[in-house]
C-alpha cells in the first residue's frame, strides 16, 4: 500500500475551493481537484488521495454511500465533509477517516484535523508494512529472521521434523532454544500430542527423578498417590529437556536406559512401562567439553546429538535486529495500547553496533522497557538506557561539542536571542542535509510536527530544497 499524502477538494463553490487549495498549499500540502469528466473515485485512485475534503451536496450522493466507495477506492484515505452551518447532516464521524467541519471553515483547525489525519495515516501504514514483513519472515509462531544463518537454521528444522531422530538443541542463553523445540515438534507427525518441556535445572535433585519417570503411591514420604511422570504425560508425543547438561549423573544413566529401549520404571515401581516419546534436549553449556572433564556421560552425548542444531547467538545476526524490534514493538503496542510510534533509524544503528550478551531475551526486554517508559512518540539515543551506546554514540548525542560549550564572552556581553537563534537554525540545517532535504523525516529527527518544521523554515527564510548560503546569510 502507497503512501497517500495528496488532498483532493471536491466543491462546487469555487470561491471555498480556492481558498482551501490555497490555504493548504501554502502549508505545505499538495492539493488537487476533479479534472474534466473524471469521477472523485478515479482521481483518488489515479493521484493516491489519502484526504477528500467535500462540500456534501458536490459528492453526488448520501455521504454514507460516498464514503463506502471511497474506502473501496482506497481503504486508508479520510473524509472530511465542509458542511453549510444550517444544513441538515446525517452522518456520524468517527475522528480517524471521518471528520465534519461547519462553515465558514476555520482554517487552522482544519490544517490540525489535516495534520493528524495524515499521521493516523502514516502510522497505519507502517503498521501494516510492519506485519506484512513481520509475515513473510516469520518461520514459526515468535521465531522470525531472514538473516543467512536464520534462514540456513529453518531449513534444517524443516528437515529434522519429519524424522523421529533425538535432537540436541544448543545456544547461548536467550538465544530461542525451546522455540526451535517447538517448531520441530509443529512441523512434525507427532504435532497433534503433547509437547512437553521439562527444566532439568529447575527442579531439586531430589525430585528430578519423580518428576520424570513418575512414582507410585507410597514409594517416598508425601508420595499420596500415583503420579504420572513427564515421559508418560509426552507419550506419542515430544518431549524437551532444557538445561540437560546441569542433569546429575545417576540420572543421566536412567535417561540414557530410556533412550536404548524406549522403556522406564517409575519411582517404587518394579514393572517397566513402555513409551513412545522423541526427545529433543538443550542446554547453553558445551557439552563436549563436559564429556571430556567427565562431567556428562560420553554415551548419553552420543544418544542425545543425533541431529545437533546450533541457534546463533543475536550479534552473528544483525540482519534481524529491525525485524525482532518491530514484532515486540507491535505485541506490547497491542497489549498496552501504547503511543509509540518505534525507533528512529538511528537508534536501530545503535542496536544493531550492540553485542546482545542476553541475545533475543535482552531485545525483548529492553522494547518492553521502551514502549513503557517512552509512553508515546519516536524512541530515539537519548531514550536508550546508556549500556547500550558505544563512547562515539555518548559524544554524538551531545548537541553541544566540547570545542562549542565552552564561550568566549565579550566585555559587552552577546545577545541570547540571536545565538540561541543561529544554533536553532544550525540543527534544523543539520537535521534537512541529513535527511536529504526531507522534511518529514528532518521533522521527526526534530521531534516537531512536519507543519511546525514548515513554519520556520519560512520564518526564518531557510528554504527547502536550500544550500548551506542560506544559514550562513541568516547567521550573519
Amino acid at each position: 500500500m502507497k503512501k497517500t499524502e495528496t488532498i483532493l477538494i471536491v466543491d462546487n463553490d469555487s470561491k471555498s475551493r480556492d481558498l482551501i487549495s490555497a490555504f493548504l498549499t501554502y502549508k505545505g500540502y499538495d492539493t488537487i481537484v476533479p479534472r474534466g469528466n473524471s469521477s472523485v473515485f478515479e482521481t483518488v485512485k489515479e493521484e493516491n488521495a489519502g484526504i477528500v475534503i467535500a462540500e456534501p451536496g458536490s459528492i453526488g450522493s448520501s455521504p454514507e454511500k460516498f464514503y463506502e466507495e471511497l474506502k473501496k477506492t482506497e481503504p486508508l484515505a479520510a473524509l472530511l465533509l465542509c458542511s453549510p452551518p444550517d444544513a441538515p447532516l446525517h452522518f456520524k464521524p468517527d475522528n480517524e477517516q471521518t471528520f465534519i467541519i461547519k462553515k465558514p471553515i476555520d482554517l487552522e483547525n482544519l490544517e490540525s484535523i489535516v495534520n493528524r489525519t495524515l499521521e493516523h495515516q502514516s502510522l497505519k501504514l507502517q503498521n501494516l508494512n510492519t506485519l506484512q514483513s513481520i509475515k513473510s519472515h516469520t518461520f514459526s509462531p515468535n521465531m522470525i529472521g531472514k538473516s543467512r544463518v536464520m534462514l540456513s537454521l529453518f531449513d534444517t528444522i524443516k528437515k529434522v521434523a519429519s524424522s523421529n531422530a533425538t535432537v540436541l538443541i544448543q545456544g547461548e542463553s536467550g538465544t530461542g532454544k525451546e522455540l526451535a523445540a517447538r517448531a520441530i515438534h509443529q512441523l512434525s507427525d507427532r504435532k497433534n500430542r503433547n509437547f512437553v518441556p521439562f527444566n532439568c535445572a529447575a527442579i531439586p535433585d531430589e525430585l528430578l527423578e519423580s518428576e520424570l519417570f513418575g512414582h507410585v503411591k507410597g514409594s517416598f514420604t508425601g508420595a499420596y498417590a500415583n503420579r504420572a511422570g513427564r515421559f508418560e504425560m509426552a507419550d506419542r508425543g515430544t518431549l524437551f529437556l532444557d538445561e540437560i547438561g546441569d542433569m546429575k549423573a545417576n540420572l543421566q544413566v536412567k535417561l540414557l536406559r530410556v533412550l536404548q529401549s524406549r522403556e522406564f520404571e517409575p519411582v517404587g515401581s518394579t514393572k517397566s512401562q513402555k513409551v513412545d516419546v522423541r526427545i529433543i534436549a538443550a542446554t547453553n553449556r558445551k557439552l563436549e567439553e563436559m564429556v571430556e572433564s567427565r562431567d556428562f556421560r560420553e554415551d548419553l552425548y552420543y544418544r542425545l546429538s543425533v541431529i545437533p542444531i546450533t541457534i546463533p547467538p543475536l550479534r552473528e545476526r544483525k540482519d534481524d535486529i529491525l525485524l525482532l524490534v518491530n514484532n515486540f514493538l507491535l505485541n506490547f503496542k497491542d497489549e498496552r495500547k501504547e503511543g509509540v510510534l518505534g525507533f528512529s533509524d538511528e537508534c536501530i544503528e545503535i542496536l544493531s553496533n550492540y553485542d546482545w550478551p542476553g541475545n533475543v531475551r535482552e531485545l525483548e526486554n529492553l522494547v518492553e522497557r521502551m514502549v513503557i517508559l517512552k509512553d508515546r512518540g519516536l524512541i530515539t539515543p537519548e531514550d536508550l538506557p546508556e549500556k547500550y551506546l558505544l563512547p562515539n554514540d555518548r559524544s554524538r548525542m551531545n548537541p553541544f561539542p566540547a570545542q562549542e560549550a565552552a564561550v568566549d564572552f565579550p566585555d559587552e556581553g552577546i545577545c541570547l536571542n540571536t545565538a540561541v537563534d543561529r544554533f536553532e537554525n544550525r540543527l534544523i540545517l543539520m537535521a534537512l542535509e541529513r535527511t536529504n532535504w526531507n522534511k518529514k523525516e528532518a521533522a521527526m529527527l526534530l521531534n516537531l510536527k512536519r507543519t511546525t518544521l514548515i513554519e520556520k523554515l519560512k520564518k526564518k527564510n531557510l528554504h527547502f530544497g536550500g544550500k548551506r548560503e542560506c544559514y550562513d546569510n541568516q547567521s550573519n
